[in-house]
């Protein structure tokens, strides 16, 4: 009887004890054996809360990152925008080899300026635009640039499944552009002798028109002022035409169409091309040699600046796609950060499901083992006081 005593009143004990540290901690859980599967549940929710304020440090990280490099697509604009402007400048009639020579010497300083935005850091001193090797300069300027950052793009761990990329490498914003009009390439033969201009071109639909633009090498040669044959590569004649010499006019062949002005002598021809990759550093190159070249500002000098005018407007259009890919990611960062918001709600909130105490549940348990330590204690008390009856009896 005393044992049975001694064990209800230590069990009543503990239990009090237990419910004294669950009301002071204000969890349930306190050591893994109160409840082993409330451990292992609350265990799984403090893995996912932390898992989940770690994408949240990401998202800030990234986001900083994307608008440094926002920021410095928006100066790559701003420069190739002047480049823009300088171009139109130098394409006026009214300028001589002198001007046109000064306008370079700007461009020359617009180069310069673009290289330091190719070459930016982000606030962790890495290169924005070097793919995965962040730590050396992506462009390198020996004379002419020189990509040698890689192709990589780094990723950030946003949200569960989701991962964003931190930045473009320099070889898809700068490099590998397509010269022309992102379709064909048109170039004036050296050794043409008129006034004619090649200007605007443009391709029609290949899924419109099943006779377009193929990717092959055609020429356009003028057999007299007001005539002209469509060639192959081969040489074979593919097409003829009759052209106007006083108004000018529009070409169009497989799809491709070529804009002429002025005025052709017999044996004139311009060459048509697939576009390929160039970076604006060539682009800009090029319109820089065209500039010092003396020339007298003839038709040869228009065809060639033509030719580089559609490149570098390539070269603006790359820019603003990349922009918005990249607005695009920080609007997409954004949303995952709210819905990591909602996600750390839901994972608290099953936490202190699992182990957080009912205050009002254990201030009664509380009470109720208090009571019954009491009645355990008088219980051993009584059976004490027995026992020394008996022993003085």
């Amino acid at each position: 009887m005393q044992q049975q005593s001694i064990g209800s009143m230590m069990d009543r004990q503990s239990d009090l004890s237990r419910i004294n540290t669950q009301l002071s901690t204000g969890k349930r859980i306190n050591q893994p054996s109160d409840d082993p599967v409330g451990a292992a549940r609350a265990l799984d929710m403090n893995h996912l809360i932390a898992d989940t304020a770690q994408y949240q440090r990401n998202i800030t990280t990234a986001n900083a990152r994307l608008g440094l490099e926002d920021q410095s697509l928006s100066n790559v604009t701003n420069v190739l925008g002047r480049v823009r402007t300088l171009l139109l400048q130098a394409a006026n009639g009214s300028q001589t080899d002198e001007t046109r020579g000064d306008i370079a010497a700007e461009m020359v300083q617009l180069r310069q300026q673009l290289l330091g935005q190719a070459n930016s850091k982000d606030g962790q001193g890495e290169y924005i635009f070097a793919g995965n090797r962040t730590g050396a300069e992506p462009f390198a300027s020996q004379g002419s640039v020189t990509y040698v950052g890689d192709d990589g793009q780094r990723m950030v761990a946003a949200g569960p499944g989701f991962q964003v990329a931190t930045g473009d490498p320099g070889s898809a914003v700068f490099g590998n552009i397509p010269s022309g009009n992102g379709t064909f390439a048109i170039s004036a033969n050296a050794a043409n002798t008129g006034s004619a201009v090649a200007g605007s071109t443009s391709v029609s639909n290949p899924n419109a028109n099943p006779s377009a633009w193929d990717g092959g090498d055609y020429s356009i040669v003028f057999t007299a002022a007001d005539a002209y044959e469509v060639r192959d590569g081969g040489g074979a004649v593919l097409e003829t035409g009759s052209y106007d010499n006083v108004k000018g006019g529009s070409i169009t062949f497989r799809g491709a169409q070529v804009a002429f002005g002025g005025e052709p002598e017999a044996g004139d021809s311009f060459s048509l091309g697939a576009s390929q990759p160039q970076s604006v550093f060539t682009t800009l190159d090029n319109i820089i040699d065209v500039l010092r070249t003396p020339n007298g500002g003839g038709a040869d000098m228009q065809n060639a600046l033509n030719t580089q005018f559609a490149s570098l407007d390539q070269a603006i259009d790359n820019i603003t796609r990349t922009r918005g890919k990249v607005g695009a990611r920080m609007n997409a960062l954004d949303q995952q950060a709210g819905l990591n918001d909602d996600l750390t709600l839901q994972y608290k909130s099953a936490l202190s499901d699992a182990q957080d105490i009912n205050y009002y549940d254990a201030i009664s348990q509380l009470g109720a083992q208090t009571t019954a330590l009491q009645a355990a204690q008088l219980t051993f008390s009584k059976v004490q006081g027995s026992k020394l009856f008996d022993y003085l009896r």
